[in-house]
C-alpha cells in the first residue's frame, strides 16, 4: 500500500539531502569514481527534485564548450523532478518523474530505502547498487 507524503514514514524523507556516494557491490561503479556533488529534496507537499554532477574536468572559463565537451558534461549527470510516494510496508520510495535532463527518461523509479543515522540509502530492489545521501541541517 502506498502512503501519502504526510505519513510518518514519508515525513522521514522531508527536506534536503547531500549526495555522498554511489556504490556497486561496495565499490564505485565501473567508469565512475563514486564521487561528485548533488542534492535530493523531498517536499512535504509530495514534490521532489534531484541533481547529481559527477567529478569531471572543467571547460575553459569564458569559452563555449566544444560538442565533445558538452556531451561529456552531460554524461553521468542525473537531474529530474516530479512527485514521490512511499510504501513503508515494502520499504520503497517511488520517484514519479515528470521531467529529466535525459531525453525520454520519465518512467517511475522505485527504490528501496534505509535510514542509517543521518543518512538515507536508496537502491533498486534486488540490486547491490546504492546511492547514499546525508541530511543537510
Amino acid at each position: 500500500m502506498t502512503e501519502t507524503t504526510s505519513s510518518e514514514a514519508a515525513r522521514r524523507f522531508h527536506g534536503a539531502w547531500r549526495y555522498v556516494e554511489s556504490t556497486l557491490d561496495g565499490k564505485p561503479p565501473p567508469g565512475r569514481d563514486g564521487g561528485g556533488k548533488g542534492i535530493i529534496y523531498y517536499d512535504p507537499s509530495g514534490a521532489m527534485v534531484v541533481q547529481v554532477a559527477p567529478n569531471r574536468a572543467r571547460v575553459r572559463a569564458g569559452s563555449e564548450p566544444t560538442p565533445e565537451e558538452a556531451k561529456a558534461a552531460l554524461a553521468g549527470y542525473v537531474a529530474y523532478f516530479g512527485t514521490y510516494s512511499v510504501d513503508p510496508h515494502a520499504r520503497t520510495v517511488t520517484h514519479h518523474r515528470q521531467g529529466s535532463v535525459q531525453p525520454g527518461d520519465v518512467a517511475d523509479l522505485v527504490r528501496g530505502y534505509a535510514f542509517v543515522g543521518e543518512r538515507l540509502v536508496l537502491s533498486p530492489p534486488g540490486s547491490t547498487y546504492q546511492v547514499v545521501w546525508e541530511r543537510i541541517r
